[in-house]
């Protein structure tokens, strides 16, 4: 399996899913998928929290909480939910106001894995 068959599985499962991307916390893409007819700039999402994604693995490495699993953000026009995926690495899924936030969540946890085992 692929990168883009595994980000394309997760935003095709999941009601009101629109896009999703592998990218470094570096803010370069490796892989994204945009469902057809979505104008969602994934990549663009991806780099503007990808800053903030590096400070948070700071602050959580500087209070010995342990590593940043996850993280949703949720603005009036959409949701965003990261799971990372190595130390370098996390997934994306870019979700509708009233997508099904529960279950993108499910399933980036169970394509983690298999995200880390391409890289």
């Amino acid at each position: 399996m692929e990168f883009k068959e595994i980000l394309g599985e997760l935003v095709e499962r999941v009601d009101g899913a629109r896009a999703a991307i592998l990218m470094g916390y570096d803010g370069i893409a490796i892989d994204e998928y945009r469902k057809e007819g979505v104008d969602t700039d994934i990549q663009l999402i991806g780099i503007e929290y990808s800053s903030i994604l590096k400070e948070m693995k700071r602050a959580s490495e500087i209070l010995e909480a342990g590593e940043v699993a996850e993280v949703s953000i949720v603005t009036g026009k959409g949701m965003v939910v990261v799971r990372g995926v190595t130390d370098e690495y996390f997934v994306m899924v870019s979700l509708t106001v009233d997508g099904n936030l529960g279950k993108a969540r499910y399933l980036m946890k169970m394509a983690a894995p298999k995200l880390k085992n391409l890289l």
